[in-house]
């Protein structure tokens, strides 16, 4: 916060700071009828007729009425992360889009719709990467109508908390009623430390083209198995692991100096194993012969057992993106 010369709170801020990152204060009511302070860090996506919106890092959107204003400025982006490989938002966005490549896909501006027959959100979303083209209300309304043919519900993929992201846009979803489901984290690290980790049962993990009927069970989140299959597939060299008959299993998609690690899934009868870290491992080290150097994957903000095992191999959070389901 602002403190002036004379230690009082100062607003800073403006609406032509709208697009901004900020870190305001505002006094709300407190118990007893003394009054509290909040304070709130994000980006400021809009100023209008008295009220603020700041759209936090988890994609959600926090009005505040300027009258209730304390002190106000504008602050630097997030520092650069140190751990892991350098790498820009739109980089990794086209990468993880690769990844997961719908059976079906349409232009709209530099929006990109996709659908693959309800598997996974991310192929059946909007891949929002500039501007539409045209209003965004109209863009959502063809969005909408997109989906619904294809018997549908209509998401829109929007991140926030890296430079240059869409902050913006998940502000615009929330205000026309659109509604966050599912936020998750896109995390990167060095890829020879995972295909170091001591992992003995990874010398056992069998590496496919094609995932199995073992491996589709075990990560049971297939439905129609045909598309999920056409899908799963799909990339620019993908890998399947098995470990001692499903009991573990992932997917590692090698794009260039990427390896991307996805649908790890392990047998709940035998977690804390190490079976995940040695799937992880033995999918590294192919990455690493095909010429690969960094790793990222995604995880759900709220799998928090997920979220343990990729701290301990060295995955740090790059940003978040957020699932906007339209209105119904």
């Amino acid at each position: 916060m602002e403190i002036t010369a004379g230690g009082l709170l100062e607003v800073r801020i403006t609406p032509a700071d709208v697009g901004k990152r900020v870190s305001v204060r505002r006094v709300e009511p407190g118990s007893g009828g003394s009054p509290g302070f909040t304070d709130t860090v994000g980006v400021l996506t809009s100023w209008y007729e008295g009220v603020l919106l700041i759209t936090r890092k988890d994609g959600r959107t926090v009005r505040i009425a300027q009258s209730a204003l304390v002190a106000g400025k504008v602050v630097p982006p997030a520092p650069a992360r140190r751990r892991g490989p350098a790498a820009s938002f739109e980089e990794l966005a086209r990468v993880t889009a690769r990844a997961w490549q719908p059976l079906e896909s349409e232009a709209l501006g530099d929006w990109t719709l996709r659908a693959t027959a309800g598997f996974t959100r991310r192929a059946n979303s909007v891949l929002p990467l500039g501007d539409p083209g045209i209003p965004v209300e109209e863009a959502l309304a063809r969005v909408t109508s997109w989906y619904a043919r294809r018997g549908l519900p209509a998401y829109v993929q929007a991140a926030t908390g890296a430079a240059g992201t869409q902050e913006l846009l998940c502000a615009e979803l929330e205000r026309l009623g659109w509604a966050a489901e599912v936020s998750a984290q896109v995390r990167i690290a060095a890829l020879a430390p995972v295909g170091d980790v001591d992992a003995p049962a990874a010398g056992a993990v069998r590496l496919t083209r094609t995932p199995g009927e073992e491996w589709l069970g075990r990560y049971g989140k297939v439905g129609d198995p045909e598309p999920a299959r056409r899908m799963l597939v799909a990339g620019p060299s993908v890998w399947f692991a098995s470990l001692d008959g499903g009991r573990a299993v992932g997917r590692c998609v090698v794009d260039g100096r990427w390896a991307g690690f996805a649908a790890v899934a392990v047998d709940p009868a035998h977690r804390r194993e190490g079976l995940a870290t040695a799937v992880m491992a033995a999918l590294a080290r192919r990455a690493l012969e095909e010429g690969a150097s960094a790793a990222w994957l995604q995880v759900e903000a709220d799998n928090a057992g997920a979220r343990a095992l990729y701290d301990g191999l060295g995955f740090a959070t790059h940003h978040a993106y957020h699932h906007f389901r339209a209105a119904a």
